[in-house]
């Protein structure tokens, strides 16, 4: 592909996650505000912690989300993903194995970061990293 219709596709692709990214912020700042008025307004609403926890932790995931596609970094995304499955391991709790099998992908994800991605890298945006000498010169070839 031309690098000049790669240039603005990434353009385009790019505008269009900001725009989903302050979409998801107008959702999750009335999310906010509807459960603040829900503390104060309705009887006992506390006495749920379940579902209290559950609507809380599911805005905190928007956000982290909106904040992945506002800046998408490796550091970013793996957040993103270790604020879902802790979510996930917190507010399901039902079976045994599948806490496991959440705290192993959470260990993974802290893993993978620690050792597979580069410090240099875990703050450039993901499409700006240059693709390594092999794949060049794969792309070359074809």
């Amino acid at each position: 592909m031309h690098k000049k219709t790669e240039f603005v596709i990434r353009k385009v692709l790019h505008f269009l996650e900001g725009v989903i990214a302050i979409m998801t912020l107008i959702v999750m700042v009335g999310m906010v505000v509807f459960e603040v008025y829900k503390m104060f307004t309705m009887e006992g609403y506390f006495g749920d912690v379940h579902n209290y926890l559950h609507n809380i932790l599911t805005i905190v995931v928007g956000l982290e989300f909106v904040r992945m596609l506002i800046d998408m970094t490796p550091a970013n995304t793996l957040e993103v993903l270790i604020v879902a499955i802790a979510r996930q391991v917190i507010i399901s709790h039902d079976n045994p194995l599948s806490n496991v099998a959440c705290v192993l992908c959470i260990a993974g994800l802290f893993a993978t970061r620690r050792f597979l991605i580069p410090r240099s890298q875990m703050t450039i945006e993901m499409s700006e990293v240059e693709p390594e000498e092999d794949e060049k010169e794969e792309n070359v070839h074809h």
